[in-house]
């Protein structure tokens, strides 16, 4: 891998392919360089999402119609990592990320792409989850050319949860819980912290079951994980910066501290070279979260006593608009659920932006 650059499209449905095929087919876009599509779908980010799977569908069978392959096949050579939850005025959009030929000096943008196995319902949310997430971690690593954790910025994980039907025809004692929502945070807790192992931010031989969910002072700096009914495996896409790549692109990185930090935003731009505000920005990428101890900054809040509106919607909606306010621009990938992702309340922030040729 050569390197990767990010093309922005914004979307009108989950299901609107018409921008990348417009692409294609002015030959901006060749389909065999997709490396990944990270994409933001207006649906509820919860259990019964059907956007991420009516998105991932769409863009499943465009490509395995630009690629001649049967669609079954185009999740072996491409990621489709699809996130709900377009909360305030955050853009649906997906981020097409493309593999990147030439010649350029000092280090871009670079990544890959890797895939767990299929997950026994029992794994799921547990340490077997952990384990595979690091493995596919350190695969896409490798093969992107990332050689150390320090050039490490970002990675996204697309892993599954618990359905109605798993739970309900295992024991109460084989899973890890048995509500769907609540599935959905182990499972991403379990894959933050698989993505903490390989990163070296933490030891697999340091963690047990009963920490994850539980311990919040463990942590990755580089992790942003999401769960849907949409997969029984993990989808993994790693970003970060090597020598060897090609790319266009640079992208830099922070961690918010909490869900007002509008310095990290401006930090993440900075170690990518540019200022938050600058024309250079590509794209922004967000863990959102909010504390929960049911305060932030000293004052109250009453997120996690909502009963109408789930506090992962609000956390999305809350740090879009910090971060859209920083940068001028609503168009941000913002994904909620920040379980090891991040300090309390707070998440992994990174900035693509175009890289200085002068």
């Amino acid at each position: 891998m050569t390197g990767l650059e990010a093309h922005i499209i914004e979307t009108d449905a989950p299901d609107d392919t018409s921008g990348l095929a417009a692409l294609v087919e002015q030959g901006e876009i060749d389909p065999a360089d997709i490396v990944a599509i990270l994409g933001k779908t207006e649906g509820n980010g919860c259990v019964n999402d059907f956007s991420r799977g009516l998105a991932a569908t769409a863009y499943q069978h465009a490509l395995a119609d630009w690629l001649g392959l049967a669609p079954g096949e185009v999740t072996d050579r491409v990621a489709l990592v699809m996130s709900g939850g377009t909360e305030g005025v955050m853009t649906p959009h997906i981020a097409v990320f493309v593999a990147s030929e030439g010649k350029r000096e000092g280090r871009g943008l670079a990544g890959a792409q890797a895939a767990t196995r299929a997950f026994e319902p029992a794994e799921i949310g547990r340490i077997p989850q952990v384990r595979a997430t690091a493995d596919a971690v350190s695969e896409a690593m490798a093969a992107a050319g990332i050689e150390s954790s320090t050039d490490l910025k970002f990675v996204q994980v697309k892993c599954p949860l618990l359905s109605a039907r798993q739970i309900g025809a295992a024991s109460a004692e084989e899973l890890v819980c048995a509500d769907t929502y609540e599935s959905m945070g182990y499972s991403r807790g379990a894959a933050a912290l698989g993505v903490a192992v390989a990163a070296g931010e933490l030891s697999l031989d340091a963690l047990d079951e009963a920490s994850i969910c539980t311990a919040p002072s463990l942590y990755s700096t580089v992790a942003s994980t999401s769960a849907g009914s949409e997969l029984q495996h993990a989808e993994v896409l790693v970003l970060g910066n090597s020598e060897a790549s090609a790319s266009p692109q640079v992208i830099g990185q922070a961690v918010m501290g909490d869900a007002l930090d509008s310095d990290a935003v401006r930090a993440a731009a900075a170690d990518a070279g540019v200022t938050a505000s600058s024309d250079r920005v590509r794209h922004v990428l967000a863990k959102a979260a909010v504390t929960s101890d049911g305060t932030i900054r000293g004052r109250r809040h009453v997120i996690h006593d909502d009963s109408d509106i789930n506090a992962t919607r609000h956390a999305r909606a809350v740090v879009s608009a910090v971060v859209g306010a920083t940068t001028g621009d609503p168009l941000a990938y913002v994904s909620g659920g920040a379980e090891h992702q991040g300090p309390d309340g707070g998440g992994p922030i990174a900035v693509i932006a175009a890289r200085n040729e002068v």
